[in-house]
């Protein structure tokens, strides 16, 4: 009896000690994902014997606190995924942990791990990354007299077209993404710097940023764009688009996917067209999604031995395969001939009009110091901008002078 009781105690103590938990958050990929990020899980744990996978899926507007409060608390996740603003605004507040990954860096891109990098350390790897496309509702364009065979190829004509739309049929056209510092992007993808070249100065407030800020204003006060723009932005454009109340929506292909499980009718009559640029800037703002360790883990090395194992080769294109629409990091990934393959559903149309609009792709997240609260200032003010509590010259100003005494 003493014998069996000796090996049973051994046993649990060795299995306790054995025992090791990678918890990962990732960021609103439940549940259409829900196999794949389980199918990586079990592989690490299959390839680490002793380690348990724990999958946390986290709320996109709910991520950033609560990663700050778990590094507070002492008890963050082993892995987390981010966004590239993200990753700056939590390394600037000190709740990331560097990584070293030697040789292991030339599996991506050099400027996709660029993003991640500040003070030439590494504090994230890339994932996955998607260039904006257009959805467009086909039956909505023929109510407005619009030809579904010629979408808008600029912000120009998609800014007319959308016009069409409201005074033809009563519903919108397209919802912009300009909510919270997204307009830091627009000016951008039209050519015109946020920074001087020596990034001491802020220069967005000169009248060609002016006369663009001004446009999506008289767009919002005229009602040729919803309210909810400003304060939901992207989710309320996803969810009128899947209840046919918008014409265009703005997305990464990989929303695609929502569209078709929300409603099928819809996504049964949308193509999809590339990002219309802007002819001065012929860049797409396309943010990256990485791998970022927090601070304060216990096992740092199992860490980063979890982060470069869900963004290698081999399951970067593994998740591509099953979001059809997002594209890998990794030099090696991105070659596959998957990604030129054909189709002529709306998903299918969204990877490869992505695949040729790659070569525009740059992820244009700005980096300042004190980052939270500079952003705060320019969200501030390009709100008032539109609810016309300040004219477009005057929040522009007045976010400039904010800027600068900062930087």
């Amino acid at each position: 009896m003493k014998k069996i009781l000796m090996t049973a105690l051994l046993l649990s103590g060795s299995a306790a000690h054995a025992q090791k938990v990678v918890e990962f958050w990732t960021i609103s990929l439940a549940p259409l994902f829900n196999d794949e990020m389980n199918r990586v899980a079990n592989a690490f744990e299959k390839a680490n014997p002793g380690v348990s996978v724990k999958w946390v899926d986290v709320p996109q507007a709910a991520i950033e606190q609560k990663l700050l409060a778990a590094v507070a608390a002492g008890r963050p996740p082993a892995v987390v995924n981010l966004s590239s603003d993200q990753t700056v605004k939590l390394y600037q507040q000190g709740a990331l942990e560097a990584m070293d990954l030697g040789a292991g860096s030339k599996t991506y891109f050099a400027k996709a791990l660029g993003t991640f990098s500040f003070g030439n350390k590494v504090y994230g790897v890339p994932w996955y990354w998607a260039p904006k496309v257009v959805a467009y509702n086909a039956d909505i364009f023929r109510k407005a007299g619009l030809d579904p065979a010629n979408p808008p190829r600029t912000i120009q004509t998609l800014m007319a077209a959308a016009k069409q739309i409201k005074d033809k049929t009563g519903l919108y056209g397209f919802m912009p993404n300009i909510n919270g510092t997204n307009f830091l992007n627009v000016f951008q993808e039209a050519g015109l710097p946020i920074l001087s070249k020596d990034g001491s100065q802020a220069v967005f407030n000169s009248d060609r940023h002016v006369a663009l800020l001004q446009q999506y204003v008289d767009l919002y006060r005229k009602g040729y764009i919803p309210e909810d723009t400003m304060r939901r932005g992207f989710t309320a454009a996803t969810e009128l688009y899947s209840a046919g109340k918008l014409a265009m929506l703005i997305t990464g292909p990989q929303f695609i996917l929502r569209v078709a499980n929300d409603n099928k009718a819809v996504y049964d009559v949308t193509r999809v067209a590339p990002y219309p640029i802007n002819i001065a800037g012929n860049v797409i703002h396309t943010p990256l999604m990485g791998m970022s360790i927090p601070k304060g883990v216990q096992d740092r090395a199992l860490s980063q031995k979890f982060a470069t194992f869900i963004t290698n080769d081999l399951n970067q294109l593994a998740f591509s395969k099953v979001t059809k629409t997002t594209f890998p990091s990794t030099v090696r990934a991105s070659v596959d001939p998957f990604f030129k393959t054909g189709g002529t559903n709306a998903i299918d149309q969204g990877r490869l009009v992505s695949s040729v609009e790659l070569s525009k792709a740059r992820d244009l997240t700005v980096v300042v110091p004190d980052s939270s609260r500079l952003f705060k200032v320019f969200k501030d003010n390009i709100e008032a901008a539109m609810a016309g509590q300040k004219t477009s010259k005057a929040a522009l100003d007045d976010i400039v002078k904010a800027w600068n005494a900062s930087l």
